[in-house]
């Protein structure tokens, strides 16, 4: 289900070379972030009101897809999780609270600004080797995938996007 009240923004694929020997490794780097409904209403007092109708798990898939031409190179699944709980931290002036989970790593956002931080922008890499290239110029995008269930904040949501293209030299 698509939706125009969220977006991809500022998709951007970037690599460190642009020219390398065949059967290199070539590193790229995939910059984006959610933008919209589902960012604005992600606050405090949305948390609030979902813990108290147990919506407690809020996860985002994210897949992305480096292409030349129509050629798929690689392939990066992921997931973002926001986990609401209940705290009783002092120095949190709020009882329900919430931690983020990505890349196999916990966080716990010191504020709302960060939390969205978190869960809305992603930086993810991607490695191949420049063997699966054919030589010379190969044009090099990314393809980006997200989607979300249906949550009392916000309706089930699928987004996608593609970053600008790179012209490699192999």
């Amino acid at each position: 289900m698509s939706d125009n009240r969220n977006k991809i923004k500022n998709a951007k694929l970037t690599a460190p070379q642009m020219e390398l020997k065949h059967g290199d490794q070539m590193r790229f780097r995939i910059i984006f972030n959610i933008d919209g409904e589902i960012r604005r209403a992600f606050d405090q007092r949305g948390w609030e009101r979902a813990y108290n109708l147990h919506d407690n798990l809020f996860r985002i898939k994210i897949d992305i897809e480096l292409k030349s031409n129509r050629k798929k190179l690689a392939q990066l699944s992921s997931f973002h999780k926001a986990s609401l709980f209940w705290t009783r931290n002092p120095k949190l002036p709020y009882r329900i609270w919430i931690f983020i989970m990505k890349d196999d790593a916990t966080f716990y956002p010191s504020d709302v600004e960060e939390a969205r931080s978190l869960l809305f922008d992603v930086e993810k890499e991607l490695t191949i080797d420049t063997s699966q290239f054919d030589t010379n110029v190969q044009e090099v995008y990314a393809q980006i995938r997200i989607w979300w269930g249906k949550h009392n904040y916000t309706p089930s949501c699928e987004l996608r996007a593609k970053t600008n293209k790179l012209s490699l030299r192999i």
